[in-house]
């Protein structure tokens, strides 16, 4: 009997390890599509957007994905513009998830609470977990002169914005934005969760953290003065500043992905294999691939 139980006790802690052994899999990530009916303007090429979206969706289709995000700016302007894309990108196989940017916001006034069903969004920020691993999508406009859409969050808006705009911060910009109060608390929450299942955490955003310049998250100081206690938080991953950008701090991959709508002949996207200690870039295009260790 004894010896039984021994036994079972040992398929017991195999079986438990064995669920929490990392998977490998992959996602496809694309950012500031940003298609509208515009004239050329910075390098951005807007009406070449809804081709490069349509030889992205196919490309990615190509692979097994679990999932494939977009972080932020899908449109750059007005309501219609969505539906010149969203067929194609409806065409994906994989799971799709949105990021909100600054300019999908750009719709008027009476459209930016629309916007979010429109991209088949429940909640303004949210998260989602695969395998070992937690994602956290962030609401960049939760407090900005464009995304705030209640008289609170305008309020808030306006208080942070004049806290930090005589601190001579390059970011602290009227086209960027900040992460109010509750969401802040929200993350924190999460992160506790994460920590207490043993998953990695990797961040979505469409500002930046890192490296610092003019696109950069207002009050990213809060953000980080929350994550630098938990180690299990692994990535941020942005959109916002199209050339693109990268920077290791803490052992944390702040990468910044190049705008496909930039350039008159080239796109850029990527897809990311997630492996036990390693999460890979194969860049296409103007995107450059890379190698991220998970320390």
């Amino acid at each position: 009997m004894k010896n039984i139980l021994f036994f079972l006790s040992i398929l017991v802690l195999i079986t438990s390890c064995s669920t929490h052994k990392t998977t490998d899999f992959k996602i496809g990530i694309i950012a500031d599509c940003q298609y509208c009916d515009c004239e050329i303007k910075w390098d951005r090429y807007y009406k070449k957007s809804p081709q490069r979206l349509k030889d992205a969706v196919t490309e990615l289709n190509k692979d097994s994905l679990n999932y494939t995000i977009h972080l932020g700016d899908f449109i750059d302007q007005k309501m219609a513009s969505l539906d010149s894309i969203l067929p194609t990108w409806h065409k994906l196989k994989s799971n799709t998830y949105h990021v909100l940017g600054n300019h999908d916001f750009d719709v008027g006034e009476t459209n930016k609470e629309k916007i979010i069903s429109k991209l088949d969004l429940k909640n303004r920020y949210y998260s989602f977990s695969k395998s070992d691993w937690r994602f956290i999508v962030l609401d960049g406009n939760d407090l900005s002169f464009y995304g705030s859409t209640t008289k609170t969050k305008k309020q808030q808006t306006d208080s942070l914005y004049n806290l930090l705009k005589d601190k001579n911060l390059p970011y602290v910009k009227k086209y960027n934005g900040g992460l109010s109060k509750t969401q802040l608390n929200w993350v924190k929450t999460e992160l506790e969760e994460a920590k207490a299942k043993n998953q990695n955490v990797g961040f979505y955003c469409h500002f930046p953290i890192y490296p610092i310049d003019q696109h950069n998250i207002w009050n990213r100081e809060q953000f980080l003065q929350i994550i630098k206690a938990y180690k299990n938080v692994k990535f941020f991953f942005n959109g916002h500043n199209h050339a693109g950008g990268y920077e290791m701090v803490n052992n944390v991959h702040y990468l910044t992905f190049k705008g496909m709508v930039d350039t008159e002949n080239t796109s850029a996207f990527a897809k990311a294999k997630f492996t036990k200690d390693t999460i890979f870039i194969q860049g296409y295009e103007r995107e450059p691939s890379r190698k991220l260790v998970i320390k």
